[in-house]
């Protein structure tokens, strides 16, 4: 089997302006959930569009489930990659959740029979069921993020990628959506890419990836990562506060779950 991702040597620049990628290179298999970090400007959003073919690779190779990215295989990357954006409001286009959901379906020519069991089993999926006839504006954030969740799980693809999709929650959404989605990933055997910037959202990541002005700079499991916090620091990281408060008492860069911290003390 094909790795799900495979980035080779890739670079980009937004034409005469900085270069925003600079030689990446990274495999991701079937099933991982990948974390991506990294301040502003460190280049991951710009990778997320060349991952999820929004905008053509110039530099280097991008390969999605053994399908290289080019202009001329898009369409057939859409159909693998569904990606979660940041703001709900920005994806909703119709009048109810039902035709939100159904829209990217329609647009596939999928017949209305299937497509409204594909709407059902989406929103059962991530608990909107009975949210069918509502109007998307009257939902909470939280449901919003839910609604859009389901148009991309209604499309059945092998990977997800979040782009900071929780960033306009508060804590308790977030943790709600990010449980909706490891609940998918297990069900439906989908492979996740979250880019965030809360690094507390990384700690159960299969791997993290770290990216700073435009490089990948530390590839590894949390364990691993969390024992570069002095990095993670100085390129303006905020570490998950049981790292922070093992550096504080025991002055020692590594990961600690909460009960070992607790253990600890």
């Amino acid at each position: 089997m094909q790795p799900a991702i495979v980035v080779k040597h890739l670079s980009y620049q937004y034409d005469e302006g900085p270069q925003v990628l600079n030689d990446v290179s990274f495999t991701i298999e079937h099933g991982e959930w990948i974390s991506i970090v990294g301040h502003n400007g460190s280049g991951k959003s710009t990778l997320l569009k060349l991952m999820g073919a929004i905008i053509p690779v110039t530099d280097g190779e991008v390969h999605i489930d053994g399908i290289r990215v080019t202009e001329d295989t898009f369409s057939d990357v859409h159909e693998k990659v569904g990606i979660v954006f940041q703001n709900p409001d920005n994806q909703f286009v119709g009048a109810t959740v039902e035709d939100d959901v159904a829209f990217g379906l329609e647009n596939y020519g999928i017949s209305y029979e299937i497509m409204h069991e594909r709407v059902k089993e989406a929103l059962n999926d991530v608990d909107m069921g009975e949210f069918l006839t509502h109007e998307p504006h009257h939902l909470s954030g939280g449901q919003k993020q839910r609604v859009a969740i389901a148009g991309v799980i209604a499309l059945s693809p092998n990977i997800i990628i979040l782009d900071e999709a929780t960033s306009m929650l508060d804590p308790e959404g977030r943790i709600e959506i990010l449980e909706v989605i490891r609940k998918l990933q297990r069900e439906k055997h989908l492979t996740v890419i979250h880019i965030t910037h809360h690094l507390e959202e990384t700690l159960e990541s299969n791997r993290i990836f770290v990216m700073n002005k435009g490089e990948l700079i530390l590839c590894g499991t949390p364990e691993e990562i969390y024992t570069h916090s002095e990095t993670l620091i100085t390129i303006g990281l905020d570490l998950p506060f049981e790292m922070k408060l093992n550096r504080l008492i025991f002055n020692e860069d590594a990961f600690v779950t909460e009960m070992e911290l607790l253990n600890k003390l």
